[in-house]
């Protein structure tokens, strides 16, 4: 797969193609968008079509370079790495950048250098880099990913090009995962409605053994809430965060039947709903709860969502997201 067969992204793939075709590569990108959007993709497949040795179609995949690529084992595309899970250090970006952009490409026009999570990068390695982007040899490309650019110094931000990452059109991502992860068209209709445009978060749902475990176990929750005390949804929630999953995407779940549940009441239309099978009841519930309610829910499941990106304890955060589906239930 080139860029040409990237799913969604069409903006940042023609900017990417364009800077190939007349040759004016900037020595600097920030490719920006949520975890699991593809800028990982994209930088790779940008980095494998600059050093291909093919003149058409970049990257072709067969010459030399480009084996080497897709095997990880390129001397002149450099993916950095880091020890601790939340901080990339000033030693990291040193030792794996600046230092080492000095040497020449080993067999290649470009040597390309590929920082994920780069808001993770501290003050001062972000400073460290600087210097490198300011001033690069001629042959020195830089990929940062960041899901969040708010997290890098404005030095950094204006000295790079930065490219936004969109949410794929849901039905390219719907073809994708009949055509390559192989599931039937109603999972990957739910797979879709989770995902929300991300098709890294699409590709996890589909291929994931647990989801449908997690999603049943999720409705029976939410259709048996009324008569549950705390302490038996709190254990019941937490028995979900063993599998892998992010309990955000858990909540995505929940909002999704919310949605459903909304979207029912409104039009009485069994066709647009995403939980089918649970038709029965989604029609039981719109009979108790209010349009007030639901919204009141799907907002308090934002919260939620916030609450635990600020690292708010998660008993406490769940235990008053089901307080309010308690009270707004009815």
């Amino acid at each position: 797969m080139g860029l040409k067969g990237i799913i969604g992204h069409t903006g940042v793939v023609q900017h990417l193609e364009n800077a190939i075709r007349s040759g004016k590569v900037s020595h600097a990108y920030i490719l920006s968008g949520e975890k699991g959007s593809g800028k990982k993709t994209i930088a790779r497949m940008f980095a494998r079509a600059l050093e291909c040795e093919n003149d058409e179609d970049r990257p072709c995949g067969k010459c030399h370079s480009c084996r080497q690529a897709v095997s990880q084992n390129h001397p002149d595309i450099i993916e950095v790495t880091h020890d601790k899970p939340n901080s990339i250090s000033v030693d990291d970006i040193r030792s794996q950048v600046v230092e080492d952009v000095s040497v020449r490409p080993y067999s290649s026009a470009y040597k390309i250098y590929i920082i994920g999570d780069g808001e993770k990068m501290t003050p001062q390695a972000q400073n460290a880099l600087l210097k490198t982007i300011e001033e690069p040899p001629e042959y020195a490309v830089i990929l940062i990913l960041t899901a969040n650019t708010a997290a890098l110094l404005p030095t950094i931000l204006s000295r790079c090009v930065v490219l936004n990452t969109k949410p794929v059109p849901d039905a390219q991502v719907k073809e994708y995962l009949m055509a390559n992860v192989k599931v039937p068209d109603y999972q990957a209709d739910i797979c879709v409605a989770f995902a929300q445009g991300n098709i890294g978060k699409a590709i996890q749902l589909a291929s994931s053994e647990n989801f449908n475990e997690i999603k049943a176990a999720a409705v029976h929750l939410l259709t048996h809430v009324k008569e549950m005390d705390m302490s038996d949804i709190t254990a019941a929630v937490k028995a979900v965060t063993e599998f892998k999953l992010d309990i955000r995407d858990y909540l995505d779940i929940l909002a999704v039947w919310y949605r459903d549940v909304l979207y029912f009441k409104a039009t009485n239309d069994a066709d647009g709903i995403i939980f089918k099978e649970y038709l029965r009841a989604i029609k039981e519930q719109t009979k108790h709860i209010s349009y007030e309610g639901v919204e009141n829910i799907l907002q308090g499941i934002v919260k939620a969502k916030a609450r635990l990106t600020a690292n708010v304890n998660f008993e406490l955060t769940m235990e008053l997201l089901f307080l309010l589906i308690k009270e707004n239930g009815d």
